[in-house]
């Protein structure tokens, strides 16, 4: 069972760094499957000629422009990124000194030099699509409570998805599903008058959980085809590439998200009907659609949002911030979002997690206003 959280640390803003490369349907040609779109939604997707570490860069500073925010007061970093390989895959295929290059907490060091930012707590975490829900964990359960966070400082969630560069753009299953993205969410103190919290943080967990197979494995590919910026193609000699089991992950996703959602509520003593809105991971239209079903069997019967995937895809764990930011004026109340994922490669589990947020009276305020 999950203890319940604090709830004295909030969401004060989100913004995004989106890559200018955008890669249609059109581009796929015989490998995207023929109900792709009536499946997933997905019409485009941007692709990033820039590493992780510059898209989140990219991301803060725009957060930064946004809130007027000064970096010298941020107290912690979470970087979250599910397109770094897991170190023991690439000790296997390519050995140890690539693997050093993998080290999603040393591009965490690296991220937060880039800004100098010296003196702040750096955590790298990845957790695939459940990355972000992993990371408020950490924040709310370890980070934040340790620093004794002053109402002038903030916490930054810094997700950065690029999928593209571990995708066999061969695989009908993998090829189209994923987008490159970034985005850097503001935490504060709730009762911060510098940096005002539109939602409070209620709870956040992430967990892994047994699966009926193994969903998610690496493999290297020799001669591999890549897109190209002027909307060709070429070949790369070899590639460090990712497979998906899509009909199970489809089938098990929808419970998962169920599941972590009706353990979010027991953790804080809420009930179903105490949620207002549900904004799940947007992993495909269909399967957002199956877990509101699911989640109508637990009680929920709310609006679930859905369709954010047509001109960005499968943000992986860029999806919730993502999606927030979109819809940041039209949620009100208790805020629930589910996320699922893959678990480790090669092992038959499934990651799961939530975020319970509450818009504040700030928040609704600004939103009658607009």
């Amino acid at each position: 069972m999950c203890a319940v959280l604090p709830t004295d640390f909030g969401i004060s803003a989100i913004s995004i760094y989106e890559p200018p490369w955008l890669l249609d349907n059109a581009w796929f040609r015989g490998t995207i499957a023929r109900k792709f779109v009536q499946h997933t939604g997905t019409q485009v997707r941007p692709i990033s000629l820039e590493d992780e570490i510059a898209m989140a860069v990219q991301a803060t500073t725009n957060l930064q422009r946004e809130t007027g925010c000064d970096l010298q007061k941020c107290a912690a970093v979470i970087f979250v990124s599910p397109s770094f390989v897991p170190v023991s895959i690439v000790r296997k295929y390519l050995g140890d000194e690539r693997a050093i290059e993998e080290d999603v907490q040393r591009a965490a060091q690296r991220f937060a030099c880039r800004l100098r930012l010296s003196t702040c707590r750096v955590i790298g975490t990845n957790w695939f699509c459940a990355g972000y829900a992993k990371a408020m964990s950490i924040l709310l359960r370890r980070t934040l409570p340790a620093l004794n966070l002053e109402k002038d400082q903030f916490a930054l969630v810094v997700t950065a998805s690029r999928i593209s560069r571990i995708t066999d753009y061969e695989c009908k299953q993998t090829a189209p599903l994923f987008g490159d993205i970034a985005t850097a969410t503001m935490i504060a103190r709730a009762d911060s008058c510098r940096y005002p919290v539109h939602f409070q943080l209620l709870q956040a967990h992430a967990e892994q959980q047994k699966a009926d197979g193994v969903f998610f494995q690496f493999h290297c590919r020799e001669n591999v085809l890549v897109p190209m910026p002027d909307g060709g193609q070429t070949r790369i000699p070899w590639r460090l590439v990712f497979s998906l089991d899509g009909m199970g992950i489809a089938d098990a996703a929808p419970r998962a998200m169920s599941n972590a959602l009706a353990k979010s509520l027991f953790a804080t003593g809420l009930c179903p009907a105490d949620v207002r809105h549900v904004v799940p991971h947007q992993a495909g239209t269909a399967i957002v659609r199956l877990t509101a079903m699911k989640m109508e069997e637990i009680g929920i019967r709310v609006e679930t949002a859905n369709g954010l995937t047509s001109r960005v895809g499968n943000l992986s764990s860029s999806s919730i911030p993502f999606a927030l930011k979109q819809l940041w004026h039209n949620l009100h109340g208790t805020v629930a979002c589910p996320t699922a994922a893959v678990g480790n490669p090669g092992e038959a589990k499934i990651a799961q997690g939530c975020l319970l947020l509450q818009s504040t009276p700030y928040h609704d305020k600004r939103t009658l206003a607009a």
